[in-house]
């Protein structure tokens, strides 16, 4: 499918430097970078952005060999405790028309346990900018990504 126009990053001038900035400052928090590329791909996933992740560990040099599990995370013993309630916390921001509390206590207190009040502001802010990327794709229909 062809893209309907260019990256509007890449149109809008000046709005791409502050996206990446933003990238930057999220990895500074103290969230590990692995669980950050989790939360990404999962966000993707759950908005339908067609990413291909290496199939092998390997593939990519530091490339966590655990992300083409990354969909059935609730099904497999990969991840850890944290993980998992971010991964949680993730969908649940994600999915915030699927119910009436996408986001229940549980599913926070949960993240909480394992994230300080800035690495879950961090999570969140991560979250909604991977659903910020995910809809200006989508919507202009750019070209499916590699992971990287």
């Amino acid at each position: 499918m062809k893209p309907r126009m260019n990256n509007p990053s890449l149109v809008v001038e000046d709005s791409l430097p502050p996206l990446l900035e933003l990238t930057k400052v999220i990895a500074k928090t103290g969230v590990p970078k692995s669980t950050l590329d989790l939360v990404r791909l999962r966000v993707s996933q759950v908005n339908g952005r067609d990413i291909r992740v290496p199939a092998q560990s390997g593939e990519l040099e530091d490339t966590d060999p655990r992300l083409p599990l990354v969909a059935t995370w609730r099904d497999v013993p990969d991840f850890t405790d944290a993980e998992r309630a971010a991964l949680a916390l993730a969908e649940g921001a994600t999915r915030i028309s699927d119910s009436d509390d996408p986001v229940p206590d549980e599913v926070w207190d949960e993240a909480a346990k394992y994230y300080t009040e800035k690495e879950l502001g961090a999570l969140v802010i991560q979250i909604g900018l991977v659903n910020l990327w995910n809809r200006v794709n989508v919507v202009t229909r750019q070209v499916p990504v590699d992971w990287s």
